[in-house]
């Protein structure tokens, strides 16, 4: 049987294979260190363009806040409503706009 890996996965990610009794012996310590290889540089290009499409951030954190205000019986019906609402552009827009004050103060708090 080959080797078991043993490894640590990247920050904040399962390891595939367990090291332990449970281990599937699935991958080898060559594609298991592949793997996490992957997994950080996936990570790292996930975080990258959240961070140059600060967009998404507004969009995921409106939907959901709306979600839990209103806890909709049927989530696909509503996710549609609200994707397609026509007021969603300007209310990101001013999302956006909010944010960018919020960051423009905090800079200048810091700095006293």
């Amino acid at each position: 049987m080959a080797d078991k890996p043993q490894h640590r996965p990247p920050h904040g990610m399962e390891p595939y294979d367990l090291s332990g009794q449970d281990d599937l012996g699935a991958l080898s310590q060559e594609q298991q260190e592949r793997l996490n290889k992957f997994k950080t540089k996936t990570r790292l290009e996930n975080e990258r363009y959240l961070r140059d499409h600060p967009e998404v951030e507004c969009l995921i954190a409106g939907f959901l806040s709306d979600v839990l205000r209103n806890r909709p019986e049927n989530i696909k019906d509503f996710a549609a409503d609200f994707f397609t609402d026509e007021k969603l552009p300007d209310t990101l827009e001013s999302q956006l706009e909010e944010r960018q004050h919020k960051f423009k103060q905090n800079r200048v708090l810091q700095k006293l």
